[in-house]
């Protein structure tokens, strides 16, 4: 049967990237075992992850397809174009087959605006007020979301909205009407927003402005990622106050129920296992999770259970490219941090300390090892490189079988969190 990828709608889901373009019939595994009522997206990319593998839009349609198809999945399921920055961004994708278009406005975020003082946000507002419209139609409002959190929206919050969202607003609503243009305004289209890679968390004011904006702009948005308190990095577990996190995350899906409804979106969503049944129950199953590097770093796994030597001539590597690669990624591991290879006794503690192993890993908790975010953020330079590349690639193509049983039980263990199993 053929793959037609199609809308989701508000039917919970779950993104599988895929760095390799091999990823696809494990996911599809993972989610014949334990994705029950959960819609998948097999072909997930982004731009930029696009770039630093060398994948065209139509290679990352393609492999996914294929491996789909080769695993025998007959059910739904999306096409996402993930962190779209431009109109050309969006037609490339559209043209290729996409379906979900993730926009991504984060770069013309002011990243500062939280610590701003009083005076600063002041300077900061009149210099860009001209361009912002909206602030007065918020300035005095109370909303009551059905968790009892009131939200007050008094100057201070408004302008500071402004100033710290307000081009990226702008931006999206550019870009979630250049999508439908592009789609000739039909139904076959929709658009995730991205604003989780800031610094700063969204308050629940930003983001009820930014969708509600959004919204009122005609964009068709099925979904919003904000910057959630705590911090959710590359490759690991949540880290931060789990307490915390619970009401963050009950306000914020009250938020998008009341605007909406639209999911509220889970990004760097991969191995944080600890929050997933909260993130499930608060937002009572109207969610997206979107994964990327883990199937990368499970990729490694099946080298270093097979091809010891190899695996760590890649971890060598990838230590001398951390520190440059790391740059776009929002991670904290230091090399110091973790051994480098020569000085650890035995292959199996290479794996413990730059994968880790599920075996030590406590129910409903994801893998805590810096070292995975060494290897998360380095793999393009990996996959690129004359040497590691093929041969990365050939070993994978060697082991498509134990590959495949790694990626189903790894992201199973995903989804039964995510579903309450």
């Amino acid at each position: 049967m053929s793959i037609t990828y199609q809308v989701l709608g508000l039917t919970p889901s779950f993104g599988f990237g895929d760095r390799t373009g091999w990823a696809t019939p494990g996911h599809v595994a993972a989610m014949k075992k334990s994705g029950a009522g959960i819609a998948p997206i097999f072909a997930q990319q982004s731009i930029r992850e696009m770039a630093r593998t060398g994948r065209k839009p139509a290679e990352v349609i393609r492999d996914a397809t294929l491996g789909a198809e080769a695993a025998g999945w007959t059910g739904l399921c999306g096409a996402d174009a993930d962190h779209l920055k431009s109109e050309a961004d969006i037609e490339l994708t559209s043209a290729a087959g996409f379906t979900f278009f993730t926009l991504d406005p984060s770069a013309n975020v002011d990243q500062k605006a939280d610590g701003y003082t009083p005076l600063q946000l002041e300077a900061k507002w009149q210099a860009i007020q001209h361009e912002i419209t909206w602030v007065s139609s918020y300035l005095g409002r109370r909303v009551k979301l059905s968790t009892g959190t009131e939200i007050v929206f008094d100057e201070h919050v408004c302008k500071r909205a402004a100033v710290k969202y307000g081009k990226a607003i702008t931006l999206a609503i550019r870009l979630g009407l250049h999508v439908a243009a592009t789609r000739n305004n039909r139904d076959d289209f929709e658009i995730e927003l991205s604003v989780d890679e800031t610094d700063q968390p969204t308050t629940l004011a930003e983001h009820y402005i930014i969708a509600d904006q959004c919204l009122q702009a005609g964009v068709k948005l099925i979904s919003l990622a904000p910057r959630f308190v705590g911090d959710f990095e590359k490759g690991i577990d949540f880290k931060g106050d789990l307490s915390a996190l619970k009401t963050s995350l009950y306000d914020h899906a009250a938020i998008a129920k009341k605007l909406g409804p639209y999911k509220l979106s889970l990004h760097s969503g991969s191995d944080k296992l600890s929050m997933y049944r909260m993130f499930a129950d608060a937002t009572q199953g109207c969610f997206h999770v979107k994964t990327a590097g883990t199937s990368y770093l499970e990729a490694l796994r099946v080298l270093a259970n097979n091809e010891p030597d190899l695996f760590a001539e890649i971890v060598r590597f990838a230590r001398s490219r951390y520190e440059t690669d790391k740059a776009t990624y929002h991670v904290s591991a230091q090399l110091n941090q973790v051994p480098d290879v020569d000085d650890l006794p035995n292959p199996e503690e290479v794996t413990r300390h730059y994968l880790g192993y599920w075996h030590e890993t406590p129910r409903g908790k994801g893998f805590t090892q810096p070292g995975r975010q060494i290897l998360h953020c380095t793999f393009g330079s990996v996959l690129n490189h004359v040497g590691w590349g093929p041969a990365f690639r050939e070993t994978l193509a060697r082991y498509t079988f134990a590959y495949n049983a790694i990626l189903e039980e790894h992201f199973s263990r995903h989804l039964d969190e995510l579903r309450g199993h």
